[in-house]
């Protein structure tokens, strides 16, 4: 209860920075614009220099279509690609940067049993990549040069954070993939995802909402009885895009809040609806299978 106090109060100082950033209007995003425009020109600036100008940013665009949204999500869920054993790697980059890709050689190497490609065997769904932003083409074409598919979190990620993303992997993580379906510039974390939503009720979850915790976030698709239909950029049972179906009552339990993004504009009737059948796996994960 104490963590998810604090979680709570996080999310309620961020989202009242949003509030006071949109209210700067017009003015205050020329200013932004301008700063972000002569600090480039100096030098390279980090991404987390750029979070606080992307939530301005967010704040004052124009309205998203939740439609639009779910067609970027089954983008990524859907993709097809061919994987080749030099897309693997387990150990450092040249820059250092230690690389676990969600191969099926994945355990022997860490003990992560969530890894699921395998060299010759046609994959589908992007690999997941800690820190990752990258649209289906821009993974594709990462592969092509030969670059490693995805790189799974773990500690020694989530201790070092941006600092031990690795350049010579292509994917794309959880708040990368809300990111990308909302049309952002740049990639929000799952920390700093409340700054530019309001939450909501349970009952009140529509297309291109998204249900939230501390470390992970996934898009509402629709309903089916007890469970929430989502996309993500996901952790169980693999390390990759997917569409899911998860108990709303287990979503509660690991402390899942629903979100709305400001700027997402209401479904327009009829929304768009993927019918679901649900086939159970571990951990009260459904896989959910459109047809």
């Amino acid at each position: 209860m104490k963590a998810s106090s604090n979680l709570e109060r996080g999310f309620s100082s961020r989202w009242l920075m949003a509030r006071r950033c949109r209210s700067v209007g017009k003015l205050a995003l020329g200013g932004i614009l301008k700063c972000i425009g002569s600090a480039t020109k100096r030098v390279a600036t980090p991404r987390t220099i750029l979070v606080p100008a992307i939530i301005c940013l967010a704040a004052c665009a124009t309205k998203q279509r939740p439609e639009d949204a779910i067609r970027t999500a089954l983008s990524y869920t859907e993709l097809q690609w061919q994987p080749e054993a030099r897309h693997i790697r387990h150990g450092k980059d040249a820059q250092g940067v230690v690389v676990h890709t969600p191969d099926t050689t994945l355990a022997a190497h860490t003990g992560d049993k969530r890894g699921w490609w395998k060299p010759g065997v046609p994959a589908k769904g992007m690999a997941y990549k800690w820190g990752g932003f990258d649209t289906p083409e821009s993974f594709l074409k990462g592969l092509r040069e030969g670059k490693k598919a995805g790189d799974v979190a773990n500690t020694y990620k989530v201790h070092n954070d941006n600092a031990v993303i690795s350049e010579e992997s292509v994917g794309i993580d959880c708040s990368g993939f809300v990111s990308r379906c909302w049309g952002l510039p740049s990639p929000v974390s799952t920390k700093d995802l409340p700054s530019i939503c309001d939450p909501v009720a349970w009952d009140e979850l529509r297309l291109g909402d998204i249900i939230l915790k501390k470390g992970h976030v996934l898009m509402f698709a629709a309903r089916n009885g007890g469970y929430v239909i989502g996309c993500e950029a996901g952790l169980f049972p693999t390390w990759r895009t997917r569409r899911c179906a998860i108990l709303v009552s287990f979503l509660r339990k690991a402390g899942y809040m629903p979100w709305r993004y400001r700027k997402m504009a209401k479904p327009v009737p009829p929304e768009t609806q993927i019918r679901y059948d649900i086939v159970q796996f571990p951990r009260d994960r459904w896989e959910a299978v459109s047809y």
